[in-house]
């Protein structure tokens, strides 16, 4: 596994996204024929959970017309928005903050695709295009098309404002994040969130459960963290070194300077990692997986 793409390709991923995909349309259409399988079972897999959580709230509130909707929607009706991009067709929406309710399902504002979604605007959705292309020109094309499908724009910001991005597990394949409106910098936010969904996904895939009590301390929130998080980090901002560096050799101006000392900033805070992160691997007990997670940390390190 020489390439970021094949220590991407993680095989258990791809059959947890072929079974919950079919076990969820059995939930929400019982005794239905299931829909046919899409292009891109990852996708398919992203917009039933969509399905699955719009299904779920509805028949909570006694609204069956929108339970009705999703379940004759098992997709979320995702192609009346679906953008074109270098990975496939995406969801890339950009709703109104009031839009994204916080509930028992996530500590984070969220949002569920469902019959009044509307695509964003032009604009926004060029914005998105251009920066999956970005992506995928330096290997992370497979790592958006499996963990990426449903991109969530939230906030415009300035360059260097702080920007909140996140992912809720409820809702695998789908980013929420703020953007300054450079495509470059939003592809290494792409490639942070879609890696959290990748592990989260790994994880399941594979088994690993993650003793709660061990704790790393964590340069990035500068505390104590648990395995989990810590293991989350290690692997997300490495992979987001790794782009920056690429993203690095074809960018000038302020957008260099910005992601050169992006880049110094986090070669500082994952060297204070490396002792702890063999140590946090030992509770990887899949061989796969902690391969991958070694790897692409070591490859970071060395930038």
């Amino acid at each position: 596994m020489d390439t970021l793409a094949a220590l991407l390709d993680f095989p258990p991923i791809t059959r947890l996204h072929h079974d919950r995909t079919r076990r969820i349309h059995t939930v929400i259409r019982p005794g239905a024929q299931p829909p046919q399988p899409g292009m891109n079972p990852a996708a398919d897999y992203c917009l039933a959970h969509h399905a699955l959580e719009g299904a779920e709230a509805a028949a909570r509130a006694g609204n069956n017309t929108a339970f009705d909707w999703y379940t004759d929607h098992p997709d979320a009706d995702a192609a009346i928005n679906s953008t074109p991009t270098a990975v496939g067709a995406r969801v890339v929406i950009s709703p109104d903050l009031t839009d994204l309710p916080r509930s028992p399902i996530s500590e984070t504002p969220y949002y569920v695709l469902g019959a009044n979604t509307e695509p964003a605007p032009p604009h926004l959705r060029d914005l998105a295009a251009i920066a999956y292309t970005a992506a995928t020109n330096v290997g992370f094309g497979h790592l958006l098309a499996a963990h990426a499908v449903v991109l969530c724009l939230l906030r415009t910001k300035s360059l260097g404002d702080t920007l909140d991005s996140w992912t809720i597990t409820r809702l695998p394949g789908t980013v929420f994040m703020d953007h300054v409106g450079d495509p470059v910098v939003l592809a290494r936010d792409l490639i942070h969130e879609a890696g959290h969904n990748w592990l989260n996904d790994a994880l399941t895939a594979t088994g690993c459960k993650i003793d709660d009590e061990t704790r790393f301390h964590s340069p990035w929130k500068k505390t104590m963290r648990p395995a989990f998080g810590f293991l989350h980090a290690c692997w997300a901002f490495p992979l987001t070194m790794l782009y920056t560096a690429q993203a690095l050799k074809d960018t000038t101006g302020d957008l260099h300077r910005f992601l050169a000392a992006y880049l110094d900033q986090q070669r500082s805070l994952l060297t204070v990692t490396a002792t702890d992160h063999a140590q946090a691997l030992e509770l990887i007990s899949d061989d796969g997986l902690r391969l991958r997670l070694a790897a692409v940390h070591q490859q970071a390190l060395a930038l």
